[in-house]
């Protein structure tokens, strides 16, 4: 019998792979803490089908950061902005180089 392809979950940023109890662990911090960044709208983290919490690499890797920021006297929600801020302008410079790719200058 053929096994489910689960392979590419693993390759997969975006797969909401870790508990509250995991992440809190692999960021350092609480899961309190965890929900804290939920409230502010830094990550939403997916539920499972049993209603628990449920974070991505991606999250983790935001959640990280908050830490950082927060670990060096930031109040919780300017490092959120901060951190949604540094995410669009990242992405904005991402796709600025795909488009300068795409048309190079004559």
């Amino acid at each position: 019998m053929p096994r489910p392809e689960t392979g590419h979950r693993f390759d997969d940023d975006d797969y909401p792979a870790y508990t509250v109890g995991a992440a809190a662990e692999m960021v350092g911090a609480t899961p309190s803490f965890l929900r804290a960044l939920g409230q502010a709208r830094l990550i939403e983290p997916l539920r499972s089908e049993g209603g628990h919490r449920r974070y991505s690499r991606y999250q983790l890797k935001l959640a990280a950061r908050a830490r950082e920021l927060v670990d060096e006297g930031t109040p919780i929600e300017s490092a959120c902005r901060i951190i949604i801020l540094e995410d669009q302008l990242e992405e904005a410079l991402r796709i600025n180089e795909e488009l300068r790719a795409a048309d190079p200058p004559s």
